[in-house]
């Protein structure tokens, strides 16, 4: 494995175990373009950005017990001439309504200097806008882990 390959599996490993998370692996930079008709859909310009918006509202749909994780990395392929990384990996939690939300997601990740500068994510936007439609300040307990 390379070095950009290997930080992308690192941080799965650490993420699925809940030791880590994967903002960590993001430069204060990083563009995100999530692709698609999913109420998230649009280009984030810097990596606080796409947390707050995005990674923040979507962690707190999930209880604290069983938050949402990767189960499953189905691949990690890299393009090294291009410090590119794709993932495509399964990923479930149990929200605060009780449901269980369960995604697969396709990750393209260009890398710098060991971090994302460039990302665009594919997954299925009728589970994902089904989980945004939660409105966590409904939920007794609910909030943001």
């Amino acid at each position: 494995m390379t070095a950009n390959r290997d930080i992308v599996a690192r941080a799965f490993a650490d993420w699925s175990a809940g030791t880590g998370g994967i903002t960590d692996i993001f430069a204060p930079d990083m563009r995100w373009e999530i692709v698609g008709n999913s109420a998230a859909a649009r280009t984030y310009h810097t990596a606080e950005e796409f947390v707050s918006e995005v990674l923040r509202p979507f962690n707190a749909r999930f209880g604290t017990d069983t938050p949402f994780r990767p189960v499953t990395v189905r691949a990690i392929y890299e393009d090294a001439d291009a410090g590119t990384v794709v993932v495509l990996w399964d990923g479930a939690g149990v929200t605060v309504t009780g449901a269980t939300y369960a995604n697969t997601y396709a990750w393209f990740l260009t890398f710098r200097d060991g971090k994302v500068v460039d990302a665009t994510a594919f997954f299925d936007s009728i589970a994902f806008n089904d989980l945004w439609r939660i409105d966590v300040d409904a939920v007794d307990g609910a909030g943001e882990p």
